[in-house]
């Protein structure tokens, strides 16, 4: 009996009409979306050929009538940043709510890791992914967008039009930092970040860096603006923090990236008996637990990561239920002032 070929899509295309335009099988088409293993760069280009001729997207109602399993998947960068478990606990708040659990997996700021993990929990059928933080370019998080909703925190991408995103205003955090640091005198303000070579242009560094140098061009400070960066994550952070605060050159004022940086600076200035603020002042990003300990005292930009965690449990809860639209949710930051500047 001569195979019945499929006319040409005339409302929603589908996995079939894919394999067909392609000349493979639905099978082949499948390995394809799931970027599965063995699959020969040959056989992936037909099939993505097809894709985008087609306009091809894999049905969130398909995904539904296989059955949901009430579970989510989340992907987090590491767990030391003491940012996360709160980011955690508003995420998972917001899904118990619709009687959803959620299964944490840790990237440890490694892409090939990342993509092993997402494509695990898509094998496994769970119903959607929480990106936080992840080291994916958009490009990558869009081709899992298109078996599975998505929700990245701590990804700044806001042309993406196949998942949301949810993040503090971290251009307008860090502007905030060195207005802070401003208003109180200094003027010899530098940034500490890391080494983003293997980093995507998403994450929150990037835009925590522009916010910094138009900051200091703002009120005059272009020319001494400067950006130190130390490798991230390392082994050998203790002693380049030793170092950087030992050179004739130290700035007087740091604005961090993070505080899972500032705190360490701050405990390396306090074992070098260097005086905070009296010699050198500090300003962090994050907000954690720790920097408002007594003994601690760092003032930092706040993002309020229950609110964070909430919406973009909101969102993903919404994007299972089926829609389809892009948002990309801004969260205003604010400082908080303690002891450190």
């Amino acid at each position: 009996m001569e195979k019945q070929k499929l006319g040409p899509p005339t409302d929603r295309v589908t996995i079939r009409h894919v394999a067909e335009h392609a000349g493979v099988s639905v099978a082949a088409v499948s390995k394809v979306l799931r970027n599965a293993y063995g699959v020969s760069e040959a056989l992936r280009t037909k099939v993505e050929n097809a894709i985008d001729l087609l306009k091809y997207r894999p049905s969130t109602a398909a995904r539904a009538m296989r059955g949901r399993t009430y579970t989510v998947g989340i992907l987090v960068v590491e767990l030391t940043n003491p940012f996360v478990p709160v980011l955690l606990e508003g995420i998972d708040a917001g899904l118990a709510e619709a009687n959803y659990k959620a299964m944490v997996g840790v990237g440890r700021a490694a892409s090939k890791l990342e993509t092993s993990m997402i494509e695990s929990m898509i094998d496994t059928r769970m119903d959607g992914l929480v990106l936080i933080g992840p080291q994916i370019s958009g490009s990558v998080v869009a081709h899992y967008a298109k078996q599975i909703p998505i929700v990245a925190i701590a990804h700044h991408e806001p042309q993406a039009t196949l998942y949301d995103t949810v993040n503090s205003d971290d251009f307008a955090g860090a502007q905030m930092a060195v207005e802070a640091l401003a208003s109180r005198g200094y003027s010899d303000i530098a940034m500490l970040s890391y080494d983003r070579s293997d980093s995507p242009s998403s994450v929150v560094a990037v835009q925590r860096e522009a916010g910094y140098k138009a900051a200091m061009a703002a009120i005059g400070l272009k020319d001494k603006a400067r950006i130190i960066r130390h490798p991230h994550p390392s082994e050998s952070r203790k002693k380049e923090l030793a170092a950087l605060l030992s050179s004739e050159d130290r700035p007087r004022a740091i604005f961090v990236w993070s505080d899972l940086d500032a705190v360490p600076l701050l405990a390396a200035c306090h074992e070098l008996g260097i005086d905070v603020p009296g010699s050198l002042a500090v300003i962090g990003y994050d907000d954690c637990s720790l920097a408002g300990q007594p003994a601690v005292s760092l003032s930092s930009v706040n993002q309020d990561p229950l609110e964070l965690g909430a919406r973009a449990s909101e969102l993903l809860l919404s994007r299972i239920e089926g829609r389809e639209d892009a948002q990309h949710v801004l969260f205003p930051p604010k400082v908080v002032l303690r002891r450190s500047i």
